[in-house]
């Protein structure tokens, strides 16, 4: 069995290979919420579609059928009562604009829907989170400035000293 990584499993990974690691797998988060904020907007504009579908259509009702539908009410009312040819005529008209309020109510609900969904202002904000804390982690130094200069100076002087004994 081994990691991820390729490491045998148990063994103990270096600081660059879990910065490494970290590094990969918040990339991998970083992809998969872009991919979370194009499904999200997709289905509010899904949403927004569909509002505006159905206000187009209220609007059509109401352009479209008023000639037609105001006729047959109205003379369809007259046959039914003595009423006078006008009131029919306004009351064929009513009905109308009752089927048109009622479609702009649903367009009205699905706007609301998809100005409330907020997809992609939440993935946004968790993406600026993880930045965030990519920003914070930074490795911790091995030693101190001084002892690596020690390091250095000995290292040197061991290849001096290698040299002049061969």
């Amino acid at each position: 069995m081994s990691e991820p990584d390729g490491s045998p499993v148990g063994a103990e990974r270096s600081i660059g290979q879990l910065f490494a690691s970290a590094t990969t797998d918040m990339s991998a988060l970083v992809h998969d919420e872009i991919a979370l904020a194009k499904a999200q907007l997709k289905r509010d504009v899904k949403r927004g579609a569909t509002s505006g579908g159905a206000f187009m259509v209220a609007g059509g009702v109401l352009v479209f059928s008023l000639p037609m539908l105001n006729f047959a009410l109205a003379y369809g009312i007259r046959t039914w009562s003595d009423w006078n040819l006008a009131i029919c005529f306004l009351l064929s008209f009513a009905a109308n604009v009752l089927v048109a309020v009622g479609l702009a109510l649903i367009g009205v609900v699905f706007a609301k829907k998809a100005k409330k969904g907020g997809g992609p202002q939440k993935v946004a904000a968790s993406v600026k989170e993880s930045a965030g804390v990519l920003q914070k982690a930074k490795p911790h130094a091995r030693a101190d400035n001084k002892v690596l200069e020690e390091r250095v100076r000995d290292a040197k002087v061991i290849e001096a000293v290698a040299r002049s004994s061969s």
